[in-house]
């Protein structure tokens, strides 16, 4: 596995790259604010480059996202498209309607489902399971879930996630994601079924998107993958061939940033513990 390079700023890898596919939540906030000099970044790549499309794995649809990042102060300068794996997975649930379903996540979580005709219920009367979250991610655990999942896989039911993140740090705090949840009833026995990152359809629709923005054909030699988290982002990216700017302070960066900065052995470590490459690691997304 070859070591990534150390990378200044995006502007030195600017050149070389079309188009960008990068992560949102780590990336460019934390939930909480946004990160001035990654939006500013992204935003001189796209005048100055090309197309930036935003690749998140939220649960619910780009509408949603798109005022969330208003609300944290994220220029529209700064991105180009939108692609949830909330607008993955609808495609998965369109094709299980009308259920009826056991929905798993907070309110907040609702337009996933509008216009699709799922019908909600108990576990004891549903066909399917769909997960956005915990119900409530400040407090729940994945362990809270262990007996009605066993119910559920009893009857084999196959669960839908719809954000495969298995933490985002909100704040200073990391909370639990749908992803979690998935790796709970994986783990008991129970089919799992995704659409977001790290799997192909969400890299489909954003390059889709990206080739739309391009008005070309894309080669994706010249795409560059930016995000933090290794299990989606990175496996993502390897998974599809594709080059990737790891940035190591995200849900990562207590293993890989102390007080003097990147620790480029620990990002090595740590990919090579996961099996994953990326091809340069920085901080934090700077130009």
């Amino acid at each position: 596995m070859t070591a990534p390079k150390l990378a200044a700023g995006l502007s030195q890898l600017s050149a070389d790259y079309d188009t960008l596919l990068c992560d949102v939540w780590g990336v460019i906030h934390n939930g909480r604010e946004s990160f001035p000099a990654a939006c500013a970044a992204l935003a001189r790549y796209r005048a100055q480059r090309g197309p930036v499309i935003l690749i998140s794995n939220s649960p619910r649809p780009a509408g949603p996202v798109i005022e969330q990042l208003d609300g944290l102060g994220v220029p529209r300068e700064a991105w180009s498209q939108i692609v949830t794996s909330g607008d993955a997975t609808r495609l998965l649930l369109a094709e299980r309607a009308p259920g009826p379903a056991w929905l798993i996540g907070p309110d907040r979580d609702a337009p996933l489902y509008e216009g699709l005709g799922i019908e909600a219920s108990d576990l004891d009367h549903a066909r399917f399971i769909s997960v956005t979250g915990p119900y409530d991610d400040e407090n729940d655990e994945p362990a809270d879930y262990r007996d009605r999942f066993c119910a559920a896989i009893e009857r084999d039911l196959e669960l839908i996630c719809a954000n495969p993140d298995i933490v985002v740090q909100r704040g200073d705090k990391l909370i639990y994601c749908g992803g979690a949840l998935a790796q709970l009833y994986e783990s008991l026995g129970g089919r799992v079924t995704m659409a977001g990152k790290p799997y192909p359809a969400i890299y489909g629709l954003s390059l889709a998107q990206a080739e739309a923005a391009l008005g070309r054909p894309l080669d994706a030699r010249r795409v560059l993958c930016i995000g933090d988290g290794l299990p989606t982002d990175i496996r993502g990216a390897n998974a599809r061939g594709l080059d990737v700017l790891f940035v190591a302070n995200g849900i990562h960066g207590g293993e890989t940033v102390g007080p003097e900065g990147l620790n480029v052995p620990a990002v090595e470590d740590l990919l090579r513990q996961e099996g994953l490459s990326a091809t340069y690691a920085i901080a934090d997304l700077v130009w």
